[in-house]
């Protein structure tokens, strides 16, 4: 599973777009800058070298400064939070979760916390345009592709709760689909350099849903082992 983390704040020259990218991003952003809380039901698929080694669904949730809910029914339950600070991961079966600092976390599942953030593109993306070699899911969406934006070592340093988020260190380029006029996600597509992809298809999004802080916090059950470190992505490829 990829971690959501809070991408540290990168503030450089914004990216200069084509009329015609720039009006997807404007309704991409728009879509959802308004919105305090989101809910949606996704599907997520694991590639290596392009062959299929895991499918998950499940719904996942988002809300302002960072937080995020993952709550995955197929094939498994497991259940993934962001609380702004700290990212855990538990594994029901295992009597284990995985915890790790948000802001220290390489996942490739980064970008997905621009949601839950300011909704600003071009604080993840260094470059952006339209991809022509990405087939769409339907000829109403549009696909673009992002170069995401590394960290400086000279760039201001933000807590985790600000609004904004840090790139996982081994994403280099993000695919992103969205429906023309309206702006809504409908896939992201985060590569790995070697060779992982994973695939996010999402449907059935509900704006501003009643979602407490507490909502986004994670009690550790008892007779649970607690693990610093990354979320366990390899062993969960792999698994029957």
């Amino acid at each position: 599973m990829l971690s959501f983390v809070k991408f540290i704040s990168v503030i450089l020259a914004g990216v200069s777009l084509s009329p015609d990218v720039q009006m997807i991003v404007n309704q991409f952003e728009a879509r959802y800058r308004s919105a305090k809380t989101l809910q949606t039901t996704f599907l997520e698929r694991y590639l290596e070298n392009g062959r299929v080694v895991r499918v998950e669904a499940g719904t996942a949730y988002f809300r302002r400064q960072g937080k995020m809910r993952w709550e995955y029914e197929s094939p498994e339950n497991n259940l993934f939070i962001v609380d702004g600070k700290t990212a855990w991961f538990y594994v029901p079966a295992d009597h284990t979760v995985t915890r790790v600092p948000a802001k220290e976390s390489t996942d490739l599942r980064s970008p997905l916390a621009l949601l839950a953030g300011e909704m600003k593109v071009s604080r993840v993306c260094e470059k952006i345009g339209l991809a022509t070699d990405e087939k769409p899911e339907s000829p109403e969406n549009a696909v673009l592709r992002c170069t995401i934006r590394r960290a400086r070592s000279d760039a201001p340093k933000h807590s985790a709760s600000d609004d904004s988020a840090s790139t996982g260190a081994s994403a280099e380029s993000v695919v992103f689909e969205v429906v023309k006029g309206t702006g809504e996600l409908v896939r992201i597509v985060v590569r790995d350099p070697g060779g992982v992809t994973v695939e996010f298809h999402f449907t059935k999004w509900v704006t501003n849903p009643q979602l407490n802080d507490s909502f986004f916090q994670f009690s550790v059950p008892s007779k649970v082992a607690i693990v610093n470190g990354e979320s366990p992505v390899d062993d969960r490829r792999v698994r029957p």
